[in-house]
């Protein structure tokens, strides 16, 4: 009893501290403290240019941000005023949301004879060098309340940081500008700060937080000056708001085509010429030049094993229970990060896949002599074959039923009389296309899986129950 009028009380005073902080639109000094963890990201370690500082922030802080993070979300959805094209840090949006919806225009202009010209853009310390009073001004022009606004303005200015590096600490600075990394608040401000971009520019565009890409279908060498208008009218948004842009690590991707196409982008003055690649990183997804998954799958598999590698070094020896839990967490992730984009159609990508797995179960005990197929049903796992037709179908669920806030018309055309199809009511029509590259993408090889399954399974009402009835039709298949 008295531990729930100790809890109650104390309930009642944080409510009413930040009931204060946001009536006054002033924040506790010690919420705008935070202690940086430098992660290390990539190239070379005694550059600290290749670290992300991560503040490590007030818990307390943390809660209030999240109320009034919420608050903001609310409102922005339901005035519908964040960017579609922005995938990063959103509800019902991912990696996976945005990679497809890249791949579906990419591989449908290919299969129609375009080529196309991706240009990779790369901020200098995005989050880090967001100016304070120009994000205010944004905010108001969405028409937050002005105690949102003063809070957030308060909440921003003198913010005192410190690096913390194996236990030691150097001296306080002062933040003069960005949103923290590691807050709460941070990421939904960054994503306001730059969700007027693509309105500057008239090709395709698509953003996922700082991660940014452009993109121009090209049939002969004079579209790529429409595409570098685009990239000029970038560089006077990144000139108003003064969030630069680095050309250094700009790339140029050209997909399916061999026109000598170039872009520029301005340096402190200087014009740079923008590096041309024949494969990039896309939110860890290894695109190439003529988007095939070969590269993503030996990529995949090669980080899969390394992680089998160093994990048997640690346990030599795993029962069924210990390997099922080492495996699912920490081995086949790598091996279907968002997969549904880049699934395999040839025999020695999906083979370079399957070995890992296979490698993997023999390291069970007593598993190492017996066949791949016993082993497998021993460990009540299936192929990653079958677990990536599983995938493509429950995405194709989600987006069908609107659990992910993409187009379903941009993937699917729904089956109509005139097709010619029974079954089920939400039936899709696959449409002719030449390439394989098109024919073998998510959109058009999910479609004879889906238009099988029974009713009872497509009309779930859930997504758990959906699984749940999609993996039971699947056993009745195999018996």
């Amino acid at each position: 009893m008295l531990l729930n009028r100790c809890a109650d009380a104390i309930s009642e005073a944080i409510a009413l501290l930040f009931q204060k902080s946001f009536d006054t639109g002033i924040v506790p000094a010690d919420w705008r403290t935070a202690n940086i963890s430098p992660i290390f990201k990539k190239g070379s370690r005694k550059d600290p240019g290749n670290y992300r500082p991560v503040s490590l922030t007030s818990v307390i802080s943390k809660v209030m941000e999240s109320m009034i993070r919420d608050d903001m979300l609310s409102f922005l959805q339901r005035e519908d005023l964040l960017n579609h094209n922005q995938h990063g840090f959103m509800k019902k949006r991912s990696c996976l949301t945005n990679l497809l919806e890249c791949f579906e225009e990419w591989t449908k202009a290919l299969d129609e004879g375009f080529g196309i010209d991706v240009v990779y853009l790369d901020y200098r310390k995005a989050f880090d060098s967001v100016p304070h009073k120009r994000l205010i001004i944004k905010l108001k022009s969405y028409g937050f309340h002005c105690k949102t606004t003063s809070w957030i303005e308060n909440f921003l200015q003198d913010r005192l940081m410190r690096v913390r590096v194996r236990g030691s600490f150097s001296s306080w600075f002062d933040m003069i500008s960005g949103v923290p990394q590691g807050s709460v608040l941070g990421p939904l401000l960054f994503l306001l700060y730059v969700n007027d971009l693509p309105s500057w520019i008239r090709n395709n565009i698509k953003m996922f937080a700082d991660d940014t890409k452009v993109w121009r279908n090209i049939a002969g060498c004079n579209d790529s000056t429409l595409l570098q208008a685009d990239l000029h009218k970038l560089e006077a948004w990144s000139e108003n708001w003064q969030l630069k842009f680095n050309p250094e690590k700009c790339k140029v991707l050209h997909i399916g085509h061999k026109f000598t196409t170039s872009y520029t982008m301005s340096d402190n003055g200087a014009c740079k010429q923008l590096q041309k690649v024949d494969e990039e990183k896309d939110l860890g997804i290894f695109v190439t030049s003529d988007l095939k998954p070969s590269t993503q799958c030996v990529k995949a598999a090669s980080k899969a094993q390394s992680v089998l590698r160093m994990i048997k070094r640690n346990f030599p020896i795993v029962d069924k229970d210990d390997f099922t839990i080492l495996y699912k967490t920490y081995i086949r992730p790598h091996l279907e990060y968002c997969v549904q984009s880049w699934s395999p159609s040839l025999v020695k990508d999906k083979e370079v896949l399957e070995k890992v797995q296979k490698r993997a179960t023999k390291w069970v005990q007593g598993l190492k002599k017996k066949s791949y197929a016993d082993r497998l049903k021993i460990l009540n796992l299936t192929t990653l074959d079958t677990r990536r037709r599983r995938g493509d179908l429950i995405e194709t669920f989600k987006i069908i039923t609107g659990r992910e806030d993409i187009d379903s018309s941009k993937f699917f055309i729904p089956a109509s009389k005139e097709h010619g199809l029974r079954g089920h009511h939400l039936k899709l029509y696959k449409q002719p296309c030449h390439l394989n590259i098109r024919k073998t993408f998510f959109s058009q090889r999910v479609i004879n899986d889906w238009n099988q399954l029974p009713s009872t399974v497509v009309e779930a009402t859930s997504v758990n129950l959906f699984k749940n009835r999609l993996d039971d039709f699947f056993a009745d298949m195999d018996n």
